[in-house]
């Protein structure tokens, strides 16, 4: 356990400083776990393109997809219109989406389809108050050439005047600067953190949550199916909505400043600014023109991912899985239509088929002359040289580091160790007792992933749940929800990995909102578990089918 938890140490601090490339502190596992007698190099190293990260991957190739057809900027100025440009709005906007997404979208997915949006919204916003700084300074130059001009019969002083108000390279201030750094990087940041939180509120929508439903059932075999569909999502979806305003407020706070009347535009008129912002972005939708056949494909092809994964194994109906192949929710995971869809990309053609049988018929030989020079079949949708350029491939490897960290401190007995530091808590009230264990879940699933910490932590909750004679859901369903309260790093969870690969954040930027958020996160799940958790699963009560199981 000490071997495991000295390199567990190690790369939380490597991850934090990056005195090395955080993916090759992920690869530190392959050589030093082997090598201390942790785990053998062959279980290190299948960690490291699992399941998750074939999801990952195929998710990923789904997004390049949508970013090379440009698909992205369409959806991303079609939200701009409606939203219009008041950043508090936008985020909002963002976030909203992104929530919903990944409720029944793995985090990961949602996230790589969103942040490409995210980043072509940003740089159409700065483009035009670029565009629109460089006008006003125009104008405002010719106006004061031509005021000099009529004070002062002496042409030296107008000459001079031009070449001193000669336009500069960027004409925004460092302030103004500044500013669009730190929208920036609350609008990255607001993604994955309301992919996070989006997660939470349906069984399904990520990993801890199913952690809990197999534990329970295993745990307690006649609990008489207490933890179901329904029943979680009525217990967490308030809870999401909830911790999503509170997210938003706290971005718009530390990002953004809480001027009202600017971010809102509460009775202000709308600047030149956003009016040029507005007409700009409508000038780009024309310039996109009509909905091509590649991006017309590539849509279809990302909705019929999200509705394979919607209705794989929806909780509540049998999903397709289950159906059409036998064991199929035993054999599919989310990785299974992913992948699928990424190979579709390869093999479905960019342009409409042509016929040149057809085409012949035509009286205009010239046409037809070209239409014979063109190739029978198109390219494909997508290109293998634009995957491997696009491709995060460190965060490929950062995942797998993590999953290889869970695996060797599942077996090593370091997660058995610290559950039994944690008999002490019986003289606490069991509300104390659940705020605690939360505390310790956020802050530990910062650095092993939220599905492991929920594996290692949960029987440790269970058996002392039953030593301390309070319901297990009392301590369970915290620590689930905890478990995916990973803001801290960019190595908690794959969508601050993916958020963080796009550059705009520091390491530091994300300590510091996580810091509050994880607070936030506790705050909700504590007010959840002691308000309508109690009547929902009868909280207060020790019950019998805890019970069977101490005495046998």
């Amino acid at each position: 356990e000490a071997k495991c938890a000295y390199i567990i140490i190690i790369m939380a601090v490597y991850w934090c400083t990056e005195v090395i490339p955080l993916a090759v502190t992920s690869l530190m596992p392959v050589v030093f776990f082997p090598l201390l007698g942790v785990q053998s190099s062959k279980s290190v190293c299948l960690q490291y393109l699992n399941d998750t990260n074939m999801l990952f991957v195929g998710g990923l190739i789904v997004a390049i997809s949508v970013e090379q057809w440009n698909l992205h900027k369409r959806i991303a100025l079609r939200v701009l219109l409606i939203l219009g440009v008041k950043p508090a709005l936008l985020m909002l906007g963002f976030m909203i989406v992104t929530a919903f997404l990944s409720m029944w979208i793995s985090n990961t997915a949602t996230t790589a389809m969103m942040v490409p949006i995210v980043q072509a919204v940003l740089d159409q916003m700065d483009n035009t108050e670029y565009d629109v700084t460089m006008m006003e300074q125009a104008a405002g130059q010719t106006n004061t050439v031509i005021e000099l001009e009529e004070k002062s019969t002496s042409e030296s002083t107008a000459v001079h005047a031009i070449s001193n108000g000669q336009v500069p390279d960027d004409p925004r201030s460092s302030e103004e600067k500044k500013m669009r750094k730190r929208i920036c990087k609350g609008m990255t940041l607001c993604v994955c953190y309301a992919a996070s939180i989006g997660g939470t509120a349906t069984l399904t929508g990520t990993g801890p949550n199913m952690v809990l439903k197999g534990q329970m059932n295993q745990l307690y075999p006649n609990n008489n199916d207490i933890v179901n569909f329904a029943s979680w999502f009525g217990f967490a979806f308030p809870n999401m909505i909830l911790m999503l305003v509170l997210a938003w407020l706290w971005l718009q706070c530390s990002f953004m400043g809480l001027n009202f009347k600017k971010s809102w535009g509460c009775g202000t008129e709308r600047t030149a600014k956003e009016k040029a912002a507005y007409n700009v972005l409508k000038a780009e939708m024309k310039k996109l023109g009509p909905i091509s056949y590649a991006e017309f494909n590539v849509l279809l092809m990302f909705v019929l991912l999200v509705l394979l994964w919607f209705s794989r194994h929806p909780g509540f109906v049998k999903g397709w899985a289950t159906r059409l192949f036998p064991e199929g929710e035993k054999y599919i995971t989310d990785s299974a239509p992913a992948v699928f869809i990424a190979l579709l990309l390869f093999i479905l053609p960019a342009h409409k088929p042509k016929f040149i049988a057809w085409s012949q018929s035509m009286s205009d030989s010239e046409q037809t002359e070209e239409d014979i020079k063109k190739p029978f079949l198109s390219a494909p949708l997508l290109d293998w040289n634009v995957v491997q350029r696009k491709m995060p491939w460190s965060i490929v490897l950062l995942l797998g580091g993590g999953f290889a960290l869970a695996d060797a401190s599942a077996n090593s007995g370091l997660s058995a160790w610290l559950g039994h530091q944690m008999t002490p808590l019986g003289s606490i009230p069991p509300w104390a007792i659940a705020t605690v264990l939360s505390l310790i879940i956020a802050v530990f699933t910062e650095c092993t992933s939220n599905v492991a910490t929920a594996t290692l932590f949960l029987p440790v909750f269970s058996s002392m749940a039953a030593s301390v004679k309070i319901h297990p859901l009392y301590v369970m369903l915290p620590g689930t929800l905890s478990a995916s309260f990973a803001f801290m790093l960019p190595v908690a969870t794959p969508p601050n990995a993916i958020v963080f690969s796009y550059g705009h954040i520091r390491v530091l930027d994300m300590v510091r909102s996580g810091i509050v958020m994880n607070i936030i996160g506790v705050f909700c799940v504590t007010l959840a578990i002691n308000t309508w958790g109690r009547p929902m699963f009868d909280l207060d009560t020790f019950p019998t089918w805890a019970n069977s199981t101490t005495n046998q």
